[in-house]
Parts: structure tokens; C-alpha cells; sequence
């Protein structure tokens, strides 16, 4: 289906004046100008998860912007996932007014367009292993990365000195709400939706979430295999995504990729894995759904993985530190409920 922009409203007032009074138009000579032809999708939301690689994949977009002549508007909100009614309705009036072709990306769970009439965008999206993803949020907060740790401790002043040398064993052994539901419960809400039941470790949630996968997102993808999801992004949106993975794979994006990784990062004993294992079985069973729907499409596009077929064993036992390349870190990125009192995360249920 082609879509075709209309004339502003502005540009139409003009052509009309200069019509009544009596000077020469271009339509006069020529007849109405040929609306510019919009690609479509023309309106894309990358509600950005965070931990999952969304920084590497922002400053690709930032130099495919320029390339293909789209709009990016990447929101400088990074801890407000959750948001009000009229929020919302604030939120996404304001992104259909974006001039098409645009992309949008913010950390923001998703947003139904249409309950409130308005005309719902294409969605993309990216994940990780929810346990790698909780390793590197863990350590990141408490130690930043290649612009060190000095520098992390000047930009967290609040996080006192018990709670960012905290063993990562103690707090999930001992059950800190760091280390528990709900704030592991993570990945999910990004794609159940702004509904307060979103927020709670469950079936409802897990349902609706993969529902809203199927039905509104074009692609999500996984980082384990983020070659393969640039290789479809530039299949499915090659308006946006053309040559993605020629520059991902080039020396000059990667003299910006390797000023990165969490610092201090390790992984947990054998037992505290188990443990944080059960308490995200929700997380883990999206992230296999989501991982079996992106190998669907990978067949049937006809793109032969390179990564060997994993069963749905518990990915710690594959040596899980190991698996996931670390993403380049968004700077200002924090759990929202970091930003909570900063006493609270003593408070052991």
C-alpha cells in the first residue's frame, strides 16, 4: 500500500492567496506538485528494553538517518517507562506528528495506539538473556563502564558504598528486592503495555505481552544474534535499515564500539543462578517465545543461521557470561526503580 503526504496546511493557504490574487503559481504552469512518495511502514517505534544493545543499535540509526533521510527522534527519557493516561495520550499525539518517514525511540513500554484512535505505528524491538540482561544492569549501575569507575561514583552519589559493593550472591540468595520480583520482572512489561497489571510476575502479563508480539511488532529480535536481526531489519525496513550490517561491521563504528563494556562484571555462583533462574521463569518463557518467532521468520525469509539450534535448557549452564557480547551501555540509562528512595533496597520482605 502507497501513502502519499499531503501539502501542509501552511503551503496550501499560500498557493490559494497567490490563486485569488492573481499571481502566476507553480500549478498554474505546471498543475499541482507530485506528492512525495512515503515508504511503509513510514512510522517506527523502537520502544528500546534497556541493557539489550539499545545504544549500539541508536548510533546506527543516527548514521542511517543521515543516509536515508528519515527522522530519528530518540527520547532523552531514559527512566520513565510507566506512564499516566494522559500521559500517554500526550505521548503518542505528539509522535504522530513527526514528519514521515520517522523513527521513534524511547525506553518506554508499549503504547496502543488505537485504543485512543490514533493511527498505531510499526513496532521493533530487541532482547537478551534475562539473566545476562540483570548481570550487566546490576554491575553497570554500581560501576559504569570504560569511562570508570571514578567517574561512575561522581555520577551515582546517592548509592551509598554498602550498596554498591553489595555481593550480587548476597542479594540473590538472601532475597534483596534488587534481586527479586517484582523488579526482576523486567523485559515483559516492555511488551504487555502500559496496564498496572503488566507490572505483576504472571501469566496475564506473559500472554498479553507475546500477543502484542505477534499482532504489533514487526520484528523482535534477540542480542545473542544481533547480526542476524540487522541482516532482517534491512530486509524488512530497508528504507531505514539499508547497509546496517556493512556499517556495524566496519572498522569506523567499531573505533566507537570499543569504548565500551561493564566493569567488575562476573557471574554468580552455580546455586544463586538456580535461584534468580526460578524467580524469572515469566521472563524466560517469553524470551524463548520471542526466540522461536525469530527464527521463524529467519526460515522463512530464507536466512541460514549461523548460530547453532539451543534447546530451552537455562542458558547459565552454557556458561552464560559468555554468550552475549556486551552492548555498547546507554549513559544515562537507569532502572526506574533505582530512582526510588534510596534506603529501600535494604528492605528485605
Amino acid at each position: 500500500m502507497v501513502r502519499y503526504k499531503e501539502l501542509s496546511e501552511a503551503l496550501r493557504q499560500k498557493i490559494v492567496a497567490a490563486y485569488e490574487s492573481g499571481e502566476s503559481t507553480y500549478m498554474d504552469d505546471h498543475g499541482p506538485p507530485v506528492p512525495k512518495v512515503l515508504p511503509f511502514p513510514s512510522q517506527v517505534i523502537y520502544n528500546r528494553v534497556g541493557k539489550c544493545g539499545s545504544r549500539t543499535v541508536v548510533l546506527l540509526l543516527r548514521i542511517l538517518a543521515e543516509k536515508h533521510e528519515f527522522n530519528l527522534v530518540s527520547s532523552d527519557i531514559h527512566n520513565k517507562t510507566r506512564l499516566t493516561k494522559h500521559e500517554q495520550v500526550e505521548l503518542m499525539r505528539n509522535i504522530s506528528t513527526i514528519p514521515q518517514p520517522f523513527l521513534y525511540t524511547r525506553h518506554v513500554h508499549f503504547l496502543n495506539f488505537t485504543r485512543f484512535r490514533i493511527e498505531q505505528p510499526v513496532y521493533i524491538n530487541i532482547i537478551r538473556d534475562p539473566i545476562n540482561r540483570f548481570l550487566s544492569n546490576y554491575f553497570f549501575r554500581r560501576f559504569g563502564d570504560w569511562r570508570g569507575e571514578q567517574n561512575h561514583l561522581i555520577r551515582t552519589p546517592r548509592m551509598k558504598d554498602d550498596e554498591r559493593y553489595l555481593d550480587i550472591n548476597v542479594c540473590i540468595l538472601e532475597n534483596y528486592p534488587e534481586c527479586s520480583n517484582p523488579r526482576i520482572f523486567y523485559i515483559v512489561p516492555y511488551f504487555c503495555g502500559q496496564h498496572p497489571q503488566c507490572r505483576e510476575p504472571g501469566v496475564w502479563a506473559l500472554e498479553r505481552a507475546k500477543q502484542n508480539v505477534l499482532e504489533n511488532f514487526l520484528l523482535v529480535g534477540i542480542l545473542e544474534e544481533l547480526e542476524d536481526v540487522l541482516l532482517l531489519l534491512e530486509r524488512l525496513l530497508p528504507h531505514y535499515f539499508s547497509d546496517v550490517l556493512s556499517i556495524y561491521k566496519s572498522p569506523a563504528f567499531w573505533k566507537v564500539g570499543n569504548l565500551t563494556g561493564t566493569v567488575k562484571k562476573h557471574t554468580p555462583t552455580l546455586e544463586a543462578l538456580q535461584v534468580l533462574y526460578r524467580r524469572m521463569k515469566y521472563e524466560y518463557d517469553f524470551y524463548n517465545f520471542v526466540r522461536d518467532q525469530f527464527h521463524l521468520i529467519k526460515r522463512k525469509i530464507g536466512l541460514k543461521s549461523s548460530h547453532p539450534s539451543l534447546s530451552h535448557e537455562p542458558t547459565f549452564l552454557r556458561e552464560l557470561s559468555l554468550r552475549t557480547p556486551d552492548p555498547l551501555e546507554d549513559v544515562d540509562e537507569e532502572e526506574e526503580e533505582a530512582l526510588d528512595d534510596a534506603n529501600n533496597w535494604l528492605v528485605q520482605p
